[in-house]
């Protein structure tokens, strides 16, 4: 097995078993390596700290998942996805949710390997030249293990990119899934669509923060701004709101969210749903003078990196001075960060900011974060991706 060794001083990330390292910490690569094979890790003197997998055209040429100067046992993998597995079963999820995240990469010491459960079916996502050498063993271990009817392929994440893959879909194992499927979250059904919509096909790291933003609904107007399938709008609804403003690029998402208004019953509420780029169509709202009382926020990924941070900032600002002066004194603010390169800290900066320019009180009311079946590893806080506040704001 070929050995990275690290420069002098880098093996310290290493021994607080953070997962990565990066370009920058390498010394030498001893030894013939392809992407994708394992690695032992070094420091200089020639302790072996780690192993992980090498891919040398990422920006994270080593990507670790075994500490220790032990070889990595050959069931490893087998056995990282039953404890992964067996993790969400302890998390007694609601009888009445069956979509939610089985595996999430680094915090399940498995980098680079997502698998969603959408009620009967699985979809997979394997990120790093690794993984994709294991897809089918991973596949044949989790019919075995969960007996779905399927499980589908869903490589198209832009970090496959980075990584050297190309991009591709298609069934691993069972039955082809139907183009679009319910699944149950808290008692509510929705539609999916795994090959064709965003992510996996669902935002189930939203589920506990939809719970709780709903409850506030009841008797008000609701704007969802970056709707997709309409999951908050549906919340919202069920929760007693009265009218429902949608936003969204994608028409699709639009179609599917109001099928899943009627799917749930509350089709007869007042449903305004607008396909355009959410900034334009906020300020046009501004520029009309139009106000609510509850506005959600749920932007796409606008900093994967720090170096994107700054740009990225200036948008989550903008987007939230706008909100802030779109709602009515006392309505509720829902604002999320999925960007990488957004801190809890920093993203509670620029909505200070925002407040400030928009001459607003605002009262945290919850600090949001992803569900617990995407845990975060003490020594690895970026997976803590999700961020978001409920806010009352007057």
């Amino acid at each position: 097995m070929s050995t990275v060794v690290l420069k002098e001083g880098k093996e310290k990330s290493v021994l607080l078993h953070h997962p990565w390292i990066f370009t920058s910490a390498v010394r030498e690569v001893r030894g013939h390596v392809d992407p994708g094979d394992i690695v032992r890790v070094a420091d200089k003197k020639g302790n072996i700290l780690a192993s992980g997998f090498y891919n040398p055209v990422s920006p994270i040429p080593v990507r670790l998942f075994w500490w220790g100067n032990q070889p990595v046992p050959s069931s490893y993998f087998r056995d990282a996805l039953d404890k992964a597995v067996n993790l969400r079963l302890l998390l007694t999820l609601s009888p009445a949710s069956n979509a939610y995240r089985l595996v999430f990469s680094e915090s399940d010491f498995l980098p680079g390997l997502i698998v969603d459960r959408y009620a009967d079916y699985l979809v997979l996502q394997t990120l790093n030249p690794g993984m994709e050498r294991l897809k089918t063993t991973i596949a044949t271990h989790l019919m075995d293990l969960l007996r779905p009817k399927g499980i589908l392929e869903k490589n198209d994440a832009d970090t496959r990119n980075l990584e050297g893959l190309p991009t591709r879909k298609g069934l691993l194992a069972g039955k082809t899934p139907p183009e679009s499927f319910e699944i149950l979250e808290n008692g509510l059904r929705f539609l999916v669509t795994p090959e064709t919509g965003q992510k996996t096909g669902f935002y189930v790291d939203q589920r506990e923060n939809r719970a709780i933003v709903a409850r506030f609904a009841k008797g008000l107007s609701v704007l969802d701004a970056f709707s997709y399938t309409g999951g908050f709008a549906v919340y919202t609804a069920k929760n007693g709101a009265i009218s429902l403003t949608r936003v969204d690029t994608s028409q699709e998402a639009l179609d599917i969210g109001r099928k899943n208004l009627s799917l749930n019953d509350v089709d007869t509420l007042p449903d305004e749903a607008i396909r355009g780029n959410v900034f334009q169509v906020l300020r046009s709202f501004r520029d009309a003078g139009r106000q609510f009382d509850m506005i959600i926020l749920d932007p796409p990924k606008l900093a994967a990196t720090k170096a994107q941070r700054n740009r990225a900032g200036r948008g989550y600002k903008d987007i939230n001075l706008l909100a802030l002066k779109l709602l009515r004194p006392g309505g509720f603010l829902a604002t999320f960060s999925c960007s990488g390169g957004i801190d809890e800290a920093t993203f509670e900066r620029i909505l200070s900011w925002a407040a400030k320019d928009a001459k607003r009180e605002v009262q945290i009311l919850h600090r949001l974060h992803q569900g617990p079946d995407h845990p975060v590893l003490l020594s690895f806080p970026e997976a803590a991706y999700l961020k978001g506040f409920l806010c009352h704001v007057s």
